[in-house]
């Protein structure tokens, strides 16, 4: 190949639970896997939509936090050496000639791969934008999505919009460091931690922060300077709220992305899969986790570690197809016990 490209046995995209879960299962079958996620940290939705929420239908966890499982798949998975690409969506997979498989990321990172396994939940997740005229040719120099650098925000006028903890954690924090700054959120409740919410009250009374109960309905700039933002309130009634910054914390959306141009077989964005191998319609292209779908398909964590156990075994057929497969179990065999790092003397 031309490209300076990292040579390994399988790619997987997608760091979520079931993406971790496969790093195991194949490394157990002594099979060396890459992992491509555009999220900057492992986890997928369980990090980052829902790290504190209680998780109760892990086998025998009667009760785990969303961020704890990751943790402990991160565990797991450290015996088998895997590669981490954070933060870099995978953009380009190509099938070559030879039935191995070209796969690029956003980062320049390209992989040539054995097999690709796409456990990349319900797509990679991007923010939901401002949907307004003129704010995206604004994006990243006056609005934004994330905080980089937060001393780029102190002294400055300040319009936030969002009724979730980003949004309340960054009110709160800037409020006694910007010229000015409010707060606008499409309704009067917040699903933020309500001890985030009763302190954001305490500074509208004490007049240090404004509250606006509306939607964004326009942005007001001159030679690429952000002048201002109107609101429209739930009466229907515009207001012009000066702003040099807009930070937006809608949440995130997820999107299937480049996945829909691979040329997968896909029903209702979803990669349509056997129940044996977990195979798509790409010979050596396999897909686990919410990313997939089949007949009776479940979107739970659990289906998910299901289907990357039997999608490892193909794996390894495809990989491999002239070794003999039986089935070992990691209580008894010497082989699983030293890729486990377990093994007794």
């Amino acid at each position: 190949m031309s490209d300076n490209s990292i040579t390994t046995e399988v790619v997987i995209i997608g760091a979520g639970p079931a993406g971790l879960f496969q790093v195991f299962e194949l490394g157990l079958l002594g099979i060396k896997a890459h992992v491509v996620d555009s999220l900057k940290q492992a986890g997928g939705q369980c990090t980052e939509l829902y790290p504190d929420k209680p998780i109760y239908d892990i086998p025998a966890l009667p009760v785990c936090g969303a961020q704890e499982l990751v943790d402990r798949l991160l565990q797991q998975i450290k015996p088998f050496g895997a590669g981490m690409h954070l933060g870099e969506e995978a953009l380009a997979l190509e099938r070559r000639a030879d039935g191995r498989f070209r796969v690029a990321t956003a980062a320049g990172t390209v992989f040539d791969a054995g097999a690709v396994v796409i456990a990349a939940g319900v797509g990679s997740f991007q923010p939901r934008r401002l949907g307004v005229e003129g704010a995206e040719r604004l994006e990243g120099s006056r609005i934004h999505y994330r905080v980089k650098n937060a001393a780029d925000f102190h002294g400055r006028k300040l319009v936030i919009f969002g009724g979730g903890d980003s949004a309340l954690d960054w009110t709160l924090e800037f409020a006694p460091k910007a010229a000015s700054i409010a707060l606008v959120h499409r309704r009067s409740e917040f699903r933020g931690a309500p001890a985030s919410v009763q302190r954001m009250r305490e500074l509208v009374a004490a007049g240090r922060l404004r509250l606006f109960e509306g939607l964004a309905h326009g942005v007001h700039s001159d030679a690429g300077e952000l002048k201002g933002v109107q609101v429209k309130g739930a009466d229907g009634t515009l207001q012009l709220l000066d702003a040099e910054h807009l930070l937006v914390f809608f949440g995130l959306a997820p999107k299937l992305g480049p996945i829909a141009d691979w040329g997968l077989e896909l029903d209702k964005r979803a990669i349509k899969v056997d129940t044996e191998r977990f195979e798509s319609n790409i010979p050596g292209v396999f897909a686990v986790g919410d990313i997939n779908t089949y007949p009776g398909k479940k979107k739970l964590i659990l289906s998910g570690f299901h289907e990357a156990a039997l999608a490892a075994f193909a794996i390894q057929h495809h990989l491999y197809p002239a070794k003999k497969q039986f089935l070992q179990y990691t209580t008894t065999s010497p082989a699983m016990q030293k890729r486990l790092g377990v093994a007794t003397a």
